[in-house]
């Protein structure tokens, strides 16, 4: 799943992997890994983290230097991105969260332009053809998990652009 996917050098550096006490040098860390998870998930099309998976994702743990986060340190990292809106976590205990590599205005806008550009609004659309229809090949939403395309599409609905039809169809107005 990660084939192509380009590691920044911090990856290779072993102190990336043990949260630093240095305020300044934690913060640049902080930012980092921040960008990382965030281009990794969007590179691989993975909307969710379990916490407890997380720790044998290669995300986190570094076989080539013998090096990965602990639960603290991923936790850590995840209510930093919490607090930047880059996530939002699933349950109170933390243990799984939703990641946005964009936020949810941000994904319904990229719908709504593919539809105006497409010529599908005023249309009848299934969330399947959103996701998987040869019309998105190339989109950033193509080949997201439905679920997560049913939320877009609430969104774009709550913005007066969208009507939902059922559990799995949307009209898209101009």
């Amino acid at each position: 799943m990660t084939s192509n996917f380009s590691w920044p050098w911090q990856y290779d550096f072993p102190p990336f992997f043990t949260i630093q006490k240095n305020a300044d040098t934690k913060l640049k860390q902080m930012e980092a890994w921040s960008a990382l998870i965030l281009n990794y998930h969007k590179h691989n099309k993975i909307l969710k983290i379990r916490v407890a998976d997380s720790l044998s994702s290669p995300l986190f743990c570094n076989k080539a230097i013998d090096r990965k986060l602990n639960t603290n340190a991923v936790t850590a990292l995840l209510n930093y991105l919490q607090k930047k809106g880059s996530i939002e976590w699933d349950d109170k205990q933390c243990t799984s969260c939703t990641v946005l590599w964009n936020n949810m205005d941000q994904w319904s806008d990229l719908v709504y332009k593919w539809a105006l550009q497409s010529g599908s609004v005023n249309t009848v659309l299934t969330v399947h053809e959103l996701v998987e229809g040869d019309a998105t090949t190339g989109e950033q939403f193509h080949g997201i998990d439905n679920w997560f395309m049913v939320k877009i599409l609430e969104t774009l609905s709550q913005k007066g652009k969208a009507e939902m039809i059922g559990e799995d169809g949307v009209k898209i107005f101009l």
